[in-house]
């Protein structure tokens, strides 16, 4: 079994996330994408019919794409960060944001976190995030076209995660809204170095629940498909372990809470 390396790891506890490449296989991919674009009601091959910037299709559990969330390479790779037995292996990839070639503004590129809990108040914006992380053990952002720098790539502000947590900190169990942690446009991380979710078809990054992220205008020729569900845990995030085995997701945020803030060695 192919593991995450020790720098790896350690990137993900810095920066936040970690690129896997091939993470599965591309044939999954386009298996997927055929049915996405017969759910889109739009042609492949015929560009007069992509007339809306961003459209966005629901969960999906078929086959393609239950495979492609739980190869063994991912399944590894979740172990490793959020610890074994200590997730939901997927059975659905959450809501896919397919972002066509336009000049027109998708009005949703604005910075933010996926909120976690409260989501059964109708206004997103009251929906909450607290310091465990309550509800969600990851973001993921599934690769299923290949996606350049003009394909309206994620946008993602590396080691944003760490200054989420300090923010989250005082709230405690009851957490901040969605509309709270937004109120100042995440100001606090408008520092972090921009890294672009770019790779082929199959690569997954494996993101940090507080890690800030945006959308963007697509300026490419081809559209992106891209999933994005949450991974679920099977128990709370925590930051007192008796046996101190934390997980790289607790590590980060007990690093921000002790205010390390190290970006690993490139070399």
């Amino acid at each position: 079994m192919i593991e995450l390396s020790h720098s790896q790891v350690e990137h993900f506890i810095a920066d936040g996330f970690v690129r896997i490449d091939a993470a599965f296989p591309r044939s999954l991919a386009d298996e997927a994408r055929a049915i996405l674009w017969r759910d889109t009601g739009m042609a492949p091959d015929d560009p007069k019919t992509w007339t809306k910037p961003v459209i966005r299709l629901g969960q999906y559990g078929q086959r393609p794409f239950a495979d492609a969330a739980n190869t063994p390479v991912l399944r590894a790779a979740l172990d490793q960060l959020v610890g074994r037995g200590r997730w939901q292996p997927p059975t659905a990839l959450g809501t896919f944001p397919i972002r066509f070639p336009s000049p027109d503004d998708p009005g949703d590129t604005g910075w933010h976190i996926d909120a976690s809990f409260g989501t059964e108040i109708p206004d997103f914006m009251e929906w909450r995030v607290n310091v465990m992380s309550r509800g969600r053990a990851l973001l993921l952002l599934f690769l299923f076209s290949d996606v350049s720098e003009a394909d309206a790539p994620t946008r993602i502000r590396a080691g944003s995660h760490l200054d989420i947590a300090r923010q989250l900190a005082p709230a405690a169990e009851q957490g901040l809204t969605l509309r709270e942690l937004a109120a100042n446009g995440f100001a606090e991380t408008a520092q972090r170095p921009q890294v672009l979710a770019t790779g082929e078809a199959g690569t997954v990054y494996l993101c940090h629940p507080f890690l800030v992220h945006a959308a963007q205008p697509h300026r490419g020729t081809h559209p992106r498909f891209l999933a994005q569900p949450p991974l679920l845990p099977t128990e709370p995030l925590q930051l007192e372990r008796e046996r101190g085995d934390y997980s790289p997701v607790e590590q980060a945020i007990r690093r921000a809470l002790a205010g390390v803030d190290q970006r690993p060695d490139p070399g």
